[in-house]
């Protein structure tokens, strides 16, 4: 059972095509116009919803900023590779599909599909195994997007670099020690970015895959970005160089 909590996320999810819960569970007092909205939604797409003790919601989503509302239904629904690639925003030029390797924590996982939505992006492909899934908390920090965005999971990812690469791809891979500036390269053509797990990076595997090395130019003493952030820089870098 999937629980999603949080304003936008209850409200993306109502309004996809099918709706992704079976209840909405809302804390006995909670009110204002977002509820309204929701039980609005809710009534439309014929999900029943239930009001309940607000030790109960705490009980289910536990140190979570659950705004006294929770959605539970089916768990999330993954889409292919080859659906990510279908995916192209109608003003990009090109391709633009974002790969993760080993991203564990799911708030980093839900802000890097934030930002990917926002940005034009295809979708997203995670790691089956030792990586974070769209969970509650993913879904949170997406704001929403992950009920927009497609997002693939896949058992083996150097086997999906290759398949993109077939399909004509060029792969690049964040690294913060090895990389070019970002800056120095022009993206022509169809893009799979490829951004590593928090403190390890892309696997040595991984990165004898990608096609190029890239990296976002530091100039404090902290030399790390939040994969989320340093996702958004170099996003902005790439549709900067297409015309965007």
């Amino acid at each position: 059972m999937q629980l999603t909590y949080g304003i936008n996320p209850l409200i993306e999810g109502l309004l996809s095509q099918p709706p992704v819960f079976e209840k909405v569970l809302i804390a006995r007092g909670r009110g204002g116009e977002d509820l309204r909205k929701i039980l609005a939604l809710a009534e439309r797409a014929g999900i029943p919803v239930e009001y309940v003790g607000r030790e109960a919601i705490e009980k289910l989503a536990p140190k979570s900023v659950h705004q006294g509302i929770l959605g539970m239904g089916r768990d999330h629904d993954y889409a292919t590779v080859e659906e990510v690639v279908a995916n192209r925003h109608q003003e990009n030029r090109h391709d633009l599909v974002i790969i993760l390797d080993g991203v564990a924590d799911p708030r980093n996982l839900g802000s890097v599909i934030r930002t990917a939505h926002c940005l034009g992006a295809n979708g997203v492909v995670i790691p089956e195994n030792r990586a974070a899934s769209i969970t509650a908390a993913a879904a949170k920090a997406s704001a929403g997007a992950s009920e927009l965005l497609p997002v693939a999971k896949v058992v083996n990812l150097v086997r999906t670099i290759a398949y993109l690469k077939e399909t004509g791809f060029w792969i690049y891979g964040a690294d913060a020690e090895a990389g070019d500036e970002i800056s120095s390269l022009d993206y022509d053509g169809n893009v799979a970015l490829v951004m590593g797990s928090e403190g390890r990076g892309i696997r040595p595997l991984i990165r004898r895959n990608c096609d190029f090395l890239i990296s976002v130019p530091m100039r404090g003493r902290v030399t790390s970005l939040n994969v989320s952030v340093a996702t958004g820089v170099i996003l902005f870098e790439i549709l900067r160089k297409w015309g965007h």
